[in-house]
């Protein structure tokens, strides 16, 4: 047990799986060797643009680091190829007024993350492959980072260019869904940016009568406790990090919603038709989720089950196609005996 508490943060779930979080896929033209180029520009004395060969001969060696994702699954000890960021900035040289490192994605909404300067140098690595294979493309090949020590979200799948910046520049997570910019798992466990929601923000959403000026919206750390919405049309919402507990979801649309790190212990999700619905890291225990359609669900880190706590019903649901269930979660839904991992 000491050995498990010295290598996991709070509230994260161990696992052997590397779980596929976010696109699975980048822009076609980035998975284009001859036409790859890899830019490192702004703040340098001398930028690059280096073609795949030229990344492929730069000195390799293996990283191996415990990878934490925001939506709660760590993998210990995860082996990477590839080559540290501070060589590959030493030959760029960075100018003495170079505070911060951005880098850019060929992904479709074109992700970027940002870490100061002194943690990209001492944290970051540019890497190609894992266990001595080429990464897999929904991992990102043909090139991605690995930031050890931050969860997961700041380290880039695809990536094809790096700044060098003047100034601190907040990442694609941190503006689109208030991820919080340190990203550190341990003390404070920085998945969000903390700070009160007013009230009235909640107020208005439980008491509406229909959502479409709420659709696409991130709603964030909402006091949904208990909630009945007065609609069972509720596609599109987005109520990441909210407290839905004991809400009644019974018989709604849930089509295209995002409950990502939601606490549903003990709602009501009975007939509901929760397709393709992202529940990742959410916590499920004790909810009802009989006859709820659930398939191809995103279910990276969700709990279902866990110990001294009650357990979700889930009597003729449907999972078919759902993704992302850790072992233990998926034993219990088997009806298997659990097994707790190292």
């Amino acid at each position: 047990m000491s050995d498990r508490r010295a290598w996991l943060p709070p509230d994260q779930t161990p696992t052997l799986k590397w779980p596929v979080v976010g696109e699975r896929a980048p822009r076609p033209e980035a998975l284009d060797l001859a036409r790859f180029r890899l830019d490192v520009t702004g703040l340098v004395a001398r930028p690059l643009s280096l073609k795949w060969p030229e990344v492929l001969a730069w000195p390799s060696r293996t990283l191996e680091t415990d990878v934490h994702c925001v939506t709660r699954w760590s993998h210990r000890a995860m082996r990477f190829d590839g080559f540290p960021l501070s060589e590959l900035l030493a030959a760029a040289a960075p100018l003495e007024s170079a505070r911060c490192v951005r880098f850019v994605s060929a992904s479709p909404r074109d992700h970027d993350t940002s870490l100061p300067i002194d943690v990209a140098l001492r944290d970051t690595c540019i890497v190609h492959g894992r266990d001595g294979r080429p990464l897999e493309v929904e991992h990102g090949y043909p090139l991605r980072t690995v930031t050890v020590g931050r969860y997961f979200y700041t380290s880039l799948k695809w990536l094809v260019r790096i700044e060098v910046l003047d100034a601190p520049q907040l990442g694609w997570w941190e503006r689109e869904d208030g991820y919080h910019d340190n990203a550190d798992p341990w003390p404070g466990d920085e998945r969000y940016v903390t700070g009160a929601v007013r009230p009235e923000v909640s107020s208005r959403l439980r008491d509406a009568v229909e959502f479409a000026p709420y659709r696409g919206r991130t709603l964030r750390g909402l006091d949904l406790q208990g909630w009945r919405p007065r609609s069972l049309d509720l596609r599109g919402l987005q109520l990441k990090d909210c407290d839905l507990r004991g809400a009644d979801l019974s018989g709604c649309d849930l089509r295209g919603a995002n409950f990502t790190l939601s606490n549903l212990r003990g709602a009501v999700l009975t007939d509901c038709l929760a397709e393709g619905v992202d529940f990742e890291g959410a916590w499920l225990m004790g909810a009802d989720l009989r006859r709820a359609d659930l398939r191809r669900a995103s279910l990276n880190g969700t709990t279902l089950f866990a110990p001294d706590e009650a357990l979700a019903r889930v009597d003729a649901a449907r999972f078919e196609g759902a993704a992302g269930l850790l072992e233990p979660q998926l034993a219990w839904l088997a009806g298997q005996p659990v097994e707790s991992l190292p």
